[in-house]
């Protein structure tokens, strides 16, 4: 009897709808992570002879796992910026400030990360287009399996809205979101997603021809600036215009929100991020600025939970899909291609690049870890060390090979899966231990 890919498609997904609903309560009270038991299940099922007509090469079908990442990605993205209680007043120095972490991870970890990547692919033989595209696939930390060290959902109940600064105990967000480790985890996840696009561009800028000049001319003005600027806009734009309507006008017909739309976030989603892409801008950048300046257009509306839970639902549909996708993948060879060059690159980004990165952003002149955005050095090294990668860097390196054609595009693949998988079961292990005992020092300081 013949059994055709698209019915064992049809397998795979149902046996992920059953998963996205047991599997995270089985983990909830262990310390092992969600990633890692999907991970296993794929590779279980890539082992067995079930999943043998699956398509699975990841050159082949490039364009789907392109898409299906990126949905995961977007939904991710609105989830976080959904989750955030922290206001973020961009014309309030005071407000800025409390982001310190945020602004230090972003400016300083993740492009020292890129160089540190870019410069080990170097050495191991690749081309610069090619290493600074390895470099950049593997800089975003990855809000979608780094949940164990986020925060949760919104608290609505907590007056998020109250300044930082004037915030009281039990003020300000929940216990998660005073937790200064899971805000600069956050927070960081939210905005790096659309901050790597630059630096993938930049390996398809100098894959390109023509001048040097014009082609540096090109990355900054264009990619650099302008993109991001565009994505950011259009998200706070879209998110003040939805705020508006579903919020704050007193027509019974456009106060969708009182009775429990959480259709909204989706709508907020797809407008922000198509119209950020038509207009040339960055569309995660500008999903996570909808997100946020949806949540500030009436910040402890129970609506914020309404819609966050949706997303969520979404979000951990489409992870576990993936997941399970690329274990089933590793159990059909994908790792054929690894070499003990690109399995010493993930081991230096997990345990050397990003750590080290990470200390050096946090420590140069550090903000006072009684202030808010101040962290403890304990909580610097776990910042630093909880860079977890996943689903964005399966995205961008789908996205650029696309674009670019290579003859180590199997290498590539091999390269990045080993360390998605190598950073989920670490950091999934180490998650909970490590985030009690930071979270048992916080409380003790309080």
């Amino acid at each position: 009897m013949h059994v055709s890919g698209v019915d064992l498609a049809y397998l795979v997904a149902g046996v992920t709808l059953v998963l996205a609903l047991i599997v995270p309560t089985l983990v909830q009270r262990v310390a092992i992570s969600s990633p890692i038991v999907l991970l296993a299940i794929g590779l279980l099922l890539g082992l067995s002879p079930i999943t043998d007509g699956m398509p699975l090469d990841m050159r082949e079908h490039r364009a789907v796992i392109e898409h299906v990442t990126e949905l995961a990605v977007l939904m991710a993205l609105m989830g976080v910026g959904l989750a955030i209680d922290r206001p973020l007043r961009l014309r309030d120095a005071a407000s800025l400030r409390t982001w310190s972490p945020t602004w230090r991870l972003l400016a300083i970890a993740m492009p020292l990360s890129v160089l540190g990547v870019a410069a080990l692919g170097l050495v191991g033989g690749l081309s610069l287009p090619l290493a600074v595209l390895l470099g950049a696939a593997l800089s975003p930390t990855d809000p979608v399996l780094a949940s164990d060290v986020q925060v949760g959902g919104p608290d609505v109940e907590a007056g998020g809205d109250v300044p930082a600064e004037d915030a009281g105990p039990d003020e300000g967000g929940g216990h998660e979101e005073r937790s200064e480790v899971r805000f600069a985890l956050t927070s960081e996840a939210g905005l790096n997603d659309g901050l790597a696009f630059p630096f993938v561009y930049a390996a398809l800028v100098l894959a390109a021809e023509g001048s040097g000049m014009s082609r540096l001319a090109e990355w900054v003005g264009f990619h650099l600036v302008l993109r991001v600027l565009v994505g950011v806009a259009v998200g706070v734009l879209v998110g003040f215009l939805l705020g508006k309507l579903y919020f704050r006008r007193k027509s019974e017909l456009t106060r969708i929100a009182e009775r429990g739309a959480p259709l909204l976030a989706l709508a907020a989603l797809l407008t922000s991020y198509g119209a950020a892409e038509v207009l040339q801008g960055y569309g995660f950048l500008a999903v996570f600025a909808c997100a946020m300046t949806l949540r500030a257009a009436e910040r402890n509306h129970p609506h914020h939970r309404n819609m966050h839970d949706m997303i969520a639902r979404l979000e951990l549909l489409l992870t576990l899909l993936a997941l399970l996708y690329l274990g089933i993948a590793l159990g059909h060879g994908l790792l054929g291609e690894l070499t003990w060059w690109g399995a010493a690159i993930g081991l230096a980004l997990v345990f050397v690049i990003r750590p080290l990165a990470g200390w050096v952003a946090l420590s140069a002149w550090p903000r006072p870890a009684a202030e808010p955005g101040g962290l403890t050095r304990a909580e610097r090294g776990a910042v630093a060390f909880f860079g977890v990668r996943g689903i964005g860097s399966i995205f961008y390196l789908a996205y650029a090979v696309g674009v670019l054609q290579t003859t180590v595009e199997a290498w590539l693949w091999a390269t990045v899966a080993f360390t998605i998988v190598l950073s989920v079961v670490v950091h999934g292990v180490l998650a909970t231990p490590v985030m009690r005992r930071i979270e048992a020092q916080e409380e003790a300081r309080r």
